[in-house]
């Protein structure tokens, strides 16, 4: 397939977008350097930003290059529904009804945790939750996992070696942690319809592995910083501010509306007005809704459909060109420079791909879901709630990668071995 311009200059902004992911410190670093025009520094420095301004500038040369008809044709032949729909569950999840409901689940599993008392919020935050994306969505899954982290571990002092840590064993846990049901992980749901994937069918091939992977991954985590826990002041579980059971069963229900109806923009952005709606009259129940970080995670995922619908004619004939090896590896590496439910889409368009090769595709993809954060739809919305904890409120890209290497060759192993 010989290229047209407009796909070179899209792979060639995807690239530069990239680039730019890993050196947002950069730009905050120009922001001090260069106070007159802090404010463009600091917004260039938002990694959240990054692919939406990349897609803005592709937009404006398509509309340059090739008039209107044929720019607003592939705007609008865009699919925008993931980056709504993980708008709308983003702040739905980060409702202190739904938080306060979940925090109580993880305590209550936490008593059955055969770990030193000091280690066992942790852990089970980070298997308990991540496997609970599997029903709420990684989406749901991520921003609650981000939001209990921040309040109870990040909050309290850690070393950065631990938040570079919790941070690549979230993401990768979360990313193969969805894979228990068909419709949780973004990866596999672009494929689970075409191909016939069941529930019983992810549980059989992909979820048992996954759920294997997830614990040792947040037990050795756990282990690794015992010390760091032991000194973190004793978790509890408040009751002063405690939410009516009704209020969280009406939050819990839109929430379960929400993500049933995740593929119908129109079913689930009425749910979620009716949810803003809730929360203004009950706002004495309500913390501040994070609508601010849901829009910045909105617009990167909007930014990566924009710009990832140039990437086919490279990544299909790179695709099939594989073995089942040379495809988990491919996928798992070409995951962390492209959002891995693009790589399964795009595979999914190749017809006659065998069973392994389709295992290879997903089971890589899921994989690396926790080497970058635009590897994975959820990373972003993760990034938006934990950044500032980090030096500079900036999450470093190169050593969250060399961090989730380990975590990543514990999925790999799993899904390669068992």
């Amino acid at each position: 397939m010989t290229p047209t311009m407009i796909e070179l200059t899209g792979a060639g902004l995807f690239a530069l977008a990239i680039v730019h992911t890993f050196s947002t410190r950069f730009f905050k670093q120009l922001a001090h350097i260069q106070p007159p025009h802090a404010g463009l520094w600091h917004l260039l420095g938002e990694v959240e930003i990054v692919f939406g301004f990349w897609a803005l500038v592709f937009t404006v040369i398509l509309f340059m290059a090739e008039g209107n008809t044929v720019a607003l044709h592939y705007i609008e032949s865009r699919n925008f529904t993931e980056p709504m729909f993980v708008f709308a569950i983003m702040v739905v999840a980060a409702s202190r009804p739904v938080l306060q409901a979940v925090t109580a689940l993880v305590y209550l599993s936490e008593r059955i945790i055969p770990l030193p008392v000091s280690m066992r919020f942790y852990f089970a935050v980070l298997t308990l939750i991540p496997l609970l994306g599997s029903f709420i969505t990684e989406p749901a899954a991520m921003t609650l996992a981000a939001l209990i982290l921040a309040d109870r571990v990040f909050g309290k002092g850690i070393s950065i070696h631990m938040k570079y840590a919790t941070l690549a064993v979230l993401f990768v846990n979360v990313s193969i942690g969805g894979t228990l049901t068909p419709f949780a992980a973004p990866p596999v749901l672009m494929v689970a319809g075409k191909w016939n994937w069941d529930w019983l069918f992810m549980v059989n091939t992909f979820g048992w592995k996954a759920a294997i992977a997830v614990v040792v991954n947040a037990l050795c985590a756990t282990l690794l910083f015992r010390e760091e826990l032991r000194l973190l002041p004793a978790t509890e579980n408040h009751q002063s501010d405690t939410v009516p059971i009704v209020l969280i069963n009406i939050h819990l229900l839109l929430l379960a509306g929400i993500v049933y109806f995740s593929h119908h923009p129109v079913m689930f952005m009425g749910l979620f007005l009716f949810f803003l709606g809730i929360a203004h009259a009950y706002h004495h129940y309500q913390d501040r809704l994070i609508l601010r970080e849901g829009l910045l995670v909105a617009f990167f995922l909007g930014g990566l459909v924009v710009l990832g619908g140039q990437q086919q004619w490279w990544l299909e004939p790179l695709l099939l060109g594989m073995d089942s090896s040379q495809m988990f590896i491919g996928a798992t590496l070409l995951t962390a420079i492209t959002d891995n439910a693009a790589l399964t889409y795009l595979g999914s368009l190749v017809e006659g791909l065998s069973d392994q090769l389709k295992y290879a595709l997903v089971s890589g993809a899921v994989t690396g879901g926790g080497l970058t954060l635009i590897a994975n739809a959820p990373n972003p919305a993760g990034a938006a709630i934990l950044h500032k904890h980090f030096d500079h409120e900036v999450i470093h890209p190169l050593r969250l990668l060399l961090t989730a290497v380990f975590p990543t060759l514990v999925a790999a192993l799993a899904f390669l071995l068992l």
